[in-house]
């Protein structure tokens, strides 16, 4: 099992980020939480990861925090909850706010999110509620801190789109979500707007 891994940040195309690590280049994926994290390419990372056995792959996800790995094991052991979506809740909103929303049963604020629908919200919250007795609102707010750089764009909006759908998102539906965002900002700060504009509905 892989259970972190510390090394230099090689490539940051989202979803997917390289790190090497003493000569050996791992791939993995991350949300749009952990990406809007990171430092800069070329930079020292250290990041929790999840290491998924498949009979086809061996699939690796990063966490810039342990939070964040804490949340994506118990959502993927909700039914009907995989690793794809799982990643595409904690790219819409924030540990805490996930939190907050299952607690307090907020059922609409979950269906905002790509590939959730009202069933696998309510299954969420029934499901999640009694996962959280030590976890307390304001834990990690894996949002607020500073964030890093992603990798230089020719296309910053074309790559926010891409990593958009990659979430879950239609293409249509992504287009919209960045219509009407600043086209000057980098790639992490149109995924960051539109996903915020998305939550805020």
């Amino acid at each position: 099992m892989i259970g972190r891994l510390h090394g230099t940040l090689l490539e940051k195309h989202p979803p997917w980020i390289v790190i090497d690590v003493q000569g050996v280049g791992y791939e993995l994926e991350a949300s749009m939480t952990t990406l809007i994290s990171l430092p800069g390419v070329g930079e020292a990372v250290r990041l929790y990861t999840h290491l998924s056995v498949r009979e086809d792959a061996h699939l690796l996800y990063g966490f810039f925090q342990d939070e964040e790995r804490q949340l994506f094991r118990a959502l993927i052991k909700v039914n009907g909850v995989g690793p794809k979506l799982a990643l595409a809740i904690l790219s819409g909103m924030n540990t805490d706010a996930f939190i907050h929303c299952v607690m307090e049963g907020d059922s609409k604020a979950l269906t905002r999110l790509p590939g959730v629908g009202k069933k696998t919200a309510d299954r969420l919250i029934i499901e999640m509620r009694d996962r959280f007795p030590h976890w307390q609102e304001g834990q990690a707010s894996l949002l607020g801190g500073e964030t890093g750089t992603m990798m230089p764009s020719s296309d910053p909006l074309a790559d926010a789109e891409a990593a958009l759908v990659t979430l879950g998102y239609k293409p249509t539906e992504a287009s919209r979500m960045l219509s009407a965002l600043d086209k000057n900002l980098s790639t992490e700060a149109l995924i960051k707007a539109a996903l915020s504009r998305q939550l805020a509905g």
